[in-house]
């Protein structure tokens, strides 16, 4: 422990953000990567804690939406997952398999879930036989195993990825891009409730979901520079109906293929962003919707005034616990500037002090953690107080979030003007031509990677393409990515 004020490490979150990042995990209690399996985490109890509430709120909101809650298999066949060529292709690197022998000593290999595609819709093809039957949508909370190749990081590129995943199949084409629509909301939803800002990107066809029509992917802003991807919505069109054979009866009679849309939202990738826009250098810095402490009470004790103090702080305790998830800090062997070191590092949204000083005035003294900013009201108002200060909180979470990605986002004319942006930690915004081989001068001159075009709004270029020279087809965002 520190004295009071004292931030968390000497690391910097965004001079030091892989060390800060690393330190803050374990102290924090959010995860530790230590387990003897490369890409295997172990979620501590904050982080495990973060990540269901996470979960809730998102799953909320699909069954709202008509998603059935469904858990299938973690394992397919070879057979059925080589049904999409495409899907195959894409994923045929990154497969964990299981290698089974019978008693003659024939092998069997099964695949274990990189996405689920290849395991839920041989059933679509059983459930769905009619117009009656559509549309389907059905979501899962599972973890997925992809053997990544790049090199690991916690949270952010893991082998066992804890998510959520969408499969859904729709009777026409335009049903489905309502589909597409109603995913996004839902995305985009969850992720303001956390004030987490992002830029949502349409990806080029070369980097789209292997056997998408086109890929939608939500692309939050981090501290070094590179971009978190926290969520993808994919339009699959028809392409994996006809792989496996989900037909349907129309209502004229005739026959035809469902149109399918897959989505994903990256519960371990949306913690990582939690902690790297809100974080400081004093710690965690939590939504107070996914807070595993919401309030810290502190009793300031002084000799011969002790039983006093912690009834008025037991009293506080008893009114805020049926409400918020609070706890009485009243450990006796260390200070109070400990204990306020402690809980900032947690991420407590909300402190209150109480001493001979708040009994004698009928007052609380509260600590917001997004601000530090310290403001007393009385006694009777707490539980008004602390409401304003929680909704305060998320709110100045989402704007400070906001007003940083709009910063990082740089406008570059030039091959040289993207470089240094890159360089500087930024996301550059560019004309593109749309060739491939300009995408890969753009990255292997720049440094960054074309991330997709504006999905949610119309951008257009006022320049030619920046590696060509020659007339720009749409505007792009690059940036370094995990």
């Amino acid at each position: 422990m520190t004295s009071e004020g004292q931030q968390v490490t000497s690391l910097h979150k965004f001079s030091n953000f892989t060390e800060w990042f690393d330190q803050l995990l374990l102290e924090a209690r959010i995860a530790d990567n230590r387990f003897p399996v490369k890409g295997f985490l172990v979620y501590l109890e904050n982080g495990a804690y973060i990540m269901e509430r996470i979960r809730r709120i998102l799953e909320e909101k699909l069954e709202r939406t008509g998603h059935k809650l469904m858990l299938f298999p973690l394992v397919t066949t070879e057979e059925f997952f080589s049904r999409e060529a495409e899907h195959i292709k894409g994923f045929s690197t990154e497969v964990f398999v299981i290698e089974q022998k019978d008693e003659k000593g024939s092998e069997r290999r099964l695949v274990i879930r990189p996405t689920s595609e290849t395991i839920m819709y041989p059933m679509f093809k059983l459930w769905i036989r009619s117009h009656a039957d559509l549309p389907l949508k059905v979501h899962q909370s599972v973890n997925v195993y992809r053997y990544e190749t790049k090199a690991t990081r916690p949270l952010y590129r893991v082998r066992e990825i804890p998510w959520n995943e969408g499969h859904t199949a729709h009777e026409s084409p335009s049903d489905a891009e309502r589909q597409v629509r109603e995913a996004i909301e839902i995305y985009s939803q969850v992720l303001r409730e956390l004030g987490i800002s992002f830029i949502l990107l349409k990806r080029p066809d070369f980097d789209k979901f292997a056997g998408a029509v086109y890929s939608i992917a939500f692309d939050s802003w981090n501290p070094d520079g590179k971009v978190n991807q926290v969520a993808t919505v994919h339009n699959l069109g028809r392409n994996f109906s006809k792989a496996y054979d989900i037909s349907f009866e129309k209502k004229d009679g005739s026959r035809g293929y469902v149109y399918q849309l897959c989505y994903g939202f990256g519960y371990s990738r949306v913690l990582a962003a939690i902690i790297a826009q809100h974080g400081d250098d004093r710690g965690l810095v939590l939504p107070p919707v996914v807070a595993p402490t919401q309030i810290v009470i502190i009793p300031i004790l002084f000799k011969g005034q002790e039983k006093e103090v912690l009834d008025y702080a037991e009293n506080i305790f008893a009114e805020l616990r049926e409400k918020w998830r609070t706890v009485l800090d009243d450990r006796e062997d260390i200070t109070p500037g400990e204990k306020f070191y402690y809980w900032e590092m947690m991420g407590a949204p909300v402190r209150i002090e109480v001493g001979p000083r708040e009994i004698l005035e009928e007052k609380v003294t509260l600590t917001r953690r997004d601000t530090l900013e310290r403001i007393q009201c009385s006694r009777l108002n707490l539980s008004r107080e602390v409401e304003r200060l929680m909704e305060s909180i998320i709110q100045n979470l989402r704007e400070k979030s906001e007003r940083m990605l709009r910063k990082l986002i740089i406008d570059a004319g030039t091959m040289e003007e993207a470089s240094k942006a890159i360089d500087n930690k930024c996301i550059a915004r560019v004309a593109w031509c749309g060739s491939i081989e300009c995408a890969q001068k753009i990255k292997e001159t720049v440094g960054g990677e074309i991330r997709g075009e504006r999905y949610d709004i119309a951008e257009h270029p006022n320049g030619p393409c920046i590696a060509c020279g020659n007339s720009a087809k749409t505007v792009v965002y690059l940036a370094r990515a995990y």
